[in-house]
């Protein structure tokens, strides 16, 4: 895969598009690993599922998992960030709010 950037092979990448890879195994707190061809640090243990994200994603733009859009930044996500329910925005769940 000349040009390809390289990532860890603890990570998967589920469709060609896609902004997140998924974790294939547990990533421990504090480790740097390689992801698109740059080295990132990872502040928590994350596991087995676990998203992070494969660029820079300013909020408002779509999360593309498996090739299609499973919510959108609320925030901005840095490359290698953890992507997860505080700071995804789902468009599948939906909230509702109590007042």
């Amino acid at each position: 895969m000349t040009g390809q950037p390289t990532n860890d092979p603890r990570v998967l990448t589920l469709a060609e598009g896609d902004n997140i890879v998924v974790l294939k195994s547990t990533i421990e707190a504090g480790e740097h690993i390689r992801l698109c061809g740059q080295e990132v640090f990872v502040p928590q243990t994350l596991g087995l599922g676990h998203k992070l994200a494969a660029e820079n994603i300013p909020a408002g733009r779509d999360i593309v998992k498996y090739g299609f859009p499973i919510g959108f930044a609320a925030a901005d996500i840095p490359l290698g960030a953890h992507v997860h329910v505080h700071n995804l925005t789902s468009r599948y769940t939906q909230v509702e709010v109590m007042e």
